[in-house]
This record gives C-alpha cells, sequence and structure tokens, in this order.
C-alpha cells in the first residue's frame, strides 16, 4: 500500500520476494499541461509487473473497501506514504497486521514529512524505522530501525533516495524474521507537518545556515523560492557564505545576498518556462547587480 516513487524500492522487492495479493495506491490524478489523468509511481510499476491494482478514493467510513480488503486473507500488509489513514478494521485485518515503513527514527518526526523535517531542522541523522501500525499517528511499536547520517550538504532528494532503498531492506527482514515489536519511547516526539508551496518561499530575514537547510531540505517539492524583478526564481542550490547587509539585498553581481545572519550565494537556479541553470548562465542574460533586492 503506497503512492510515491518512495515507496517503488519496497514494492520491488516485495514482488520478488513474496506472493503478492493486491497494491493499493492512490487513484490517477490530473497531470501535466493537458491534465490527463495520470497513475501515481506505484500504480504504474505495479501494472509492470503484472499485479492487481486497487485504488479507492477513500478506506476509511466504506465498509464495501474494507470487506474487499478482509476478503484477500492476507499474512500481512505493508504501508510506505500510502496517503489515505487506514481504519482500526483494515489494521486487524491480515493475520500479521499492517507494517509501515516510515522514513525517521521513531519517535521523531512523526508525520507527513520526516525527510524534509530533518533537513530543515540540522538533524544530524535520520533513518527509517518498521512500525506495526496502530490507530495513531505513527505511534505504533517498533520492529527494526536503522541510522544514517545526514551531511552538510545533504539534500531532501538524496536522502529520499537513500531511505527509500533502507526500507525496502528493512521490511524484508522484518517479514523474515518478526522481530519483537518495541514501544516507542515518550521523550523525543516530534512532527513532521504536511507542507505546501508557500512553505518555500525563502524570507531573507532569516540566518544563511536556515535558508542553506531550507533550499536543502524542500528539494525537490515544494522547492525554496524567491522573487527576483518581479520573476519568482526557484532556487534550487545555496551555500552560505560570510556577508553582511540588509536582508535580501545583493551584495555583488554574483548573487550573494545578505541574510539576517550571513549570506546566501545562489548557486543554481531555474526562471519561470524555463530549465535549471547554473546562477552564472543565468546571469549572462538577466542581470542582478549589487544592491539588487529579492522578496
Amino acid at each position: 500500500m503506497g503512492s510515491p516513487a518512495f515507496a517503488l524500492p519496497a514494492l520491488r522487492a516485495l514482488h520478488a520476494a513474496h506472493e503478492m495479493a493486491a497494491v493499493y495506491c492512490q487513484p490517477p490524478r490530473p497531470a501535466g499541461r493537458g491534465h490527463a489523468l495520470t497513475p501515481c509511481p506505484v500504480h504504474a510499476e505495479a501494472e509492470r509487473l503484472g499485479l492487481e491494482v486497487r485504488t479507492p478514493s477513500r478506506v476509511r467510513g466504506d465498509a464495501a473497501a474494507q470487506a474487499q480488503f478482509a476478503a484477500l486473507g492476507l499474512d500481512a500488509a505493508v504501508v510506505a506514504a500510502y496517503g489515505l489513514i487506514l481504519p482500526q478494521a483494515m489494521l486487524d485485518a491480515p493475520a500479521g497486521g499492517c507494517l509501515n515503513i516510515h522514513a525517521s527514527l521513531l519517535p521523531r518526526w512523526r508525520g507527513a514529512g520526516p525527510i524534509q523535517a530533518a533537513v530543515l531542522a540540522g538533524d544530524s541523522e535520520t533513518g527509517v524505522t518498521i512500525m506495526q501500525m496502530e490507530a495513531g499517528l505513527d505511534t505504533g511499536p517498533m520492529l527494526l530501525r536503522r541510522a544514517v547520517p545526514i551531511g552538510s550538504r545533504t539534500t531532501a532528494a538524496e536522502l529520499h533516495d537513500t531511505l527509500a532503498e533502507l526500507g525496502a531492506r528493512l521490511i524484508l527482514r522484518a517479514l523474515a524474521e518478526a522481530p519483537d515489536p518495541v514501544p516507542q519511547p515518550d521523550q523525543g516526539v516530534t512532527y513532521a507537518p504536511k507542507l505546501t508551496k508557500a512553505d518555500g518561499r525563502i524570507d531573507w530575514t532569516r540566518p544563511a545556515a536556515a535558508l542553506d537547510r531550507q533550499v536543502r531540505g524542500l528539494l525537490p517539492w515544494p522547492g525554496a523560492w524567491t522573487s527576483v524583478r518581479g520573476e519568482t526564481w526557484k532556487v534550487l542550490e545555496a551555500v552560505p557564505e560570510p556577508g553582511a547587509g540588509a536582508p535580501g539585498t545583493a551584495l555583488d553581481d554574483a548573487l550573494l545576498i545578505a541574510c539576517g545572519e550571513g549570506a546566501l550565494r545562489l548557486l543554481r537556479v531555474q526562471r519561470p518556462g524555463r530549465a535549471p541553470l547554473a546562477a552564472e548562465a543565468v546571469l549572462r542574460g538577466t542581470k542582478v547587480p549589487a544592491e539588487s533586492v529579492l522578496g
């Protein structure tokens, strides 16, 4: 049970190692300029593998959907970023319950955006927890837990791929070894809220170090962005540097921007409707001279 690309390594690993009764994922959504209905990554891959795909728009309060799930007679269900909250009847239906691949070291960063939250907070490590699901939000007992470091230049995109592959390995171990569940500690609980595009707006009054984490932590989505000469520019790569000035002001002609503390050098950006480019390439055609103000 999963929808985005994060669940793909687990889907492939499970398909190779186990008999799979069905794959559940989010229904196709309009996408692209033509707004054509497009299946999610898990849906497309499951069909390629020849697996049955089910895409209920809701399962809570839907007795028929719950009965269809129970009728599968599952040994276990694996959940990885599915996108729907499972009612207790579905959590109880498989003989071994529902196991969740969660991209954090629980109980830190329960919730929808744990990968981004770890980078935004400046955590030195994160990881994957295989959890026995219960009704609470990521509160269930832990079966396996493995940490990975977060480097000073690590992006959420890189961390996403690392954790997705780690999750696939751990879920196979959990199914094979059936480790004893361990309750989550009461201390150290934090929550990672669902992100929106508004979270990407750069507030130049914040310290450069925090904005560097914002750029890295929101790549690729929702992405960090700022206003440059009336255009919205995505900031895809940046690095803190020494500098001081009014927040949002260019300190040179090469996109060194003053922050509330220090300065941020923009290294790779994307203008509306254009391909991502190194800052120096963008500046050949669009000058942003010193004293320009970004918003």
